[in-house]
């Protein structure tokens, strides 16, 4: 299983208020799209070379910038957060919303029944990785130009994009330096993602902030994962449901149209779908092990035990070796400290050129809504239906498209731009070849 050796990027938060390290909150986040990003970048610079590195981060808590007034500092102290996920504790998770109670979809009722297993873009294109949330949001947006990336190598990255990335990336270190850890094999890649959500996690119930938390979950037989920009505690003691958010940046001062607000909705519905459902249910390591082909006794490189050992993660005198294994164990201890997330989510739109807010949309969460997007979207992935155009409404999406002259659905009365830098909205999703254009 052993392959080529890499480096990964791992972000440290250093908090200025404290002092002593064994008082600061450590956190790794392994952030699924970090690689595409070092891509998109190296893309921007002309490199020649594409690094296969993975990328993650690891994270103290720092001084950045004062927090929001939505915010509190919760006054768990980091040695008992980290000692609490090491235990094991029962697999009892209450279910909860930002109002009381909340009903999970039922996610397996969303399923194709019949599945053209072998040619399917699920088991061609993701079947090792799972499928990530901007997955979906790429076929809600238009299933044919996502079909296309997928069959003809993705989409370019454009002048907007690398700007909206540099954006996030600069949010980011906001919180967070990056430093690398060499890892050996993908079960050393796998152990620093969980170690990262152990961490983002301890960042935010000490500092009621975190970001890009990167999140699995297994949700009626198919592997979905994410990586979820911001994630704030509520202001009020009484309230301990988190609060997810999503930045996205425009090139023009310009609100946003429908079609991105529906798009930037239904990704941060996911998002909570995905964060409920995993706290819900006990995490299915077994499947996670044969599905992935990991060897849970494999003993995490070197330098990623002296990363976990010089972090706050408070491993035992008898944790020197330890293993993937025991990785997803403390992963699976840290979820039952969660509660499910806020039903008011938040997007905010950027203006690149200056970075000032043009807009906040906050929503309610929509769980028949969110079901019946999933299952659309499914339905494409699983090969039970050909790829669908863009409604005939919001074909000006074809203007953007760099399939547009090769695809039927194309109007041949509009011109497709060689850039769609005028009007691109860009998320920090985990896959470049989702990001759409207004």
């Amino acid at each position: 299983m052993a392959e080529t050796s890499s480096e990964e990027e791992l972000s440290v938060v250093n908090d200025n208020n404290h002092k002593s390290t064994n008082n600061i909150p450590i956190e790794i986040v392994s952030d699924e799209e970090m690689a595409l990003i070092e891509a998109a970048f190296a893309l921007a610079s002309s490199s020649s070379a594409r690094s296969l590195s993975l990328s993650a981060s690891i994270r103290s808590s720092s001084s950045p910038s004062p927090p929001s007034p939505l915010l509190h500092t919760n006054a768990l102290s980091i040695k008992s957060i980290t000692l609490l996920a090491k235990r094991r504790l029962s697999t009892e998770t209450s279910n909860g919303n930002g109002n009381g109670n909340v009903n999970h979809p039922d996610i397996e009722d969303l399923l194709p029944k019949k599945t053209r297993l072998h040619d399917s873009f699920l088991h061609r294109y993701r079947r090792s990785r799972g499928l990530s949330v901007t997955d979906l949001t790429a076929a809600e947006w238009c299933e044919k130009q996502k079909e296309f990336s997928l069959t003809r190598g993705g989409r370019r990255t454009t002048k907007a994009m690398r700007a909206g990335i540099a954006r996030h990336v600069e949010l980011e270190e906001e919180v967070m330096k990056r430093v690398a850890v060499k890892i050996a094999t993908k079960e050393d890649g796998w152990a620093l993602k969980f170690l990262n959500f152990i961490h983002g996690v301890n960042q935010l119930l000490f500092t009621g902030l975190t970001r890009e938390l990167p999140i699995i979950a297994y949700i009626g037989n198919v592997w979905m994962v994410g990586v979820i920009d911001e994630i704030q505690m509520p202001l009020t003691k009484e309230h301990h449901n988190p609060i997810l958010i999503d930045t996205k940046t425009r090139v023009r001062d310009t609100l946003p149209s429908e079609a991105q607000r529906r798009n930037g909705r239904f990704q941060l519905m996911c998002y909570k779908y995905l964060w409920d459902n995993t706290i819900a249910n006990d995490f299915p390591s077994g499947k996670f092990f044969t599905y992935f082909s990991l060897n849970p006794h494999h003993i995490l490189a070197e330098d990623l035990q002296v990363t976990i050992a010089g972090s706050d993660f408070c491993v035992s005198a008898s944790d020197k070796n330890l293993t993937l294994d025991d990785m997803v164990r403390y992963y699976t201890n840290t979820l039952k400290m969660l509660a499910p997330a806020h039903d008011q989510l938040l997007l905010r739109y950027e203006y690149q050129e200056d970075k000032s807010l043009l807009a906040e949309d906050k929503f309610e969460y929509d769980s028949e809504w969110l079901k019946n997007q999933i299952q659309s979207c499914l339905e494409f992935w699983h090969g039970q239906r050909e790829a669908s155009y863009a409604p005939e409404d919001e074909r000006w999406k074809c203007r953007y498209c760099q399939f547009a002259r090769d695809c039927e659905g194309y109007a041949e009365s509009m011109t497709p731009k060689e850039d769609s830098n005028d009007d691109t909205c860009v998320t920090h999703g985990e896959d470049i070849s989702s990001q759409i254009s207004s």
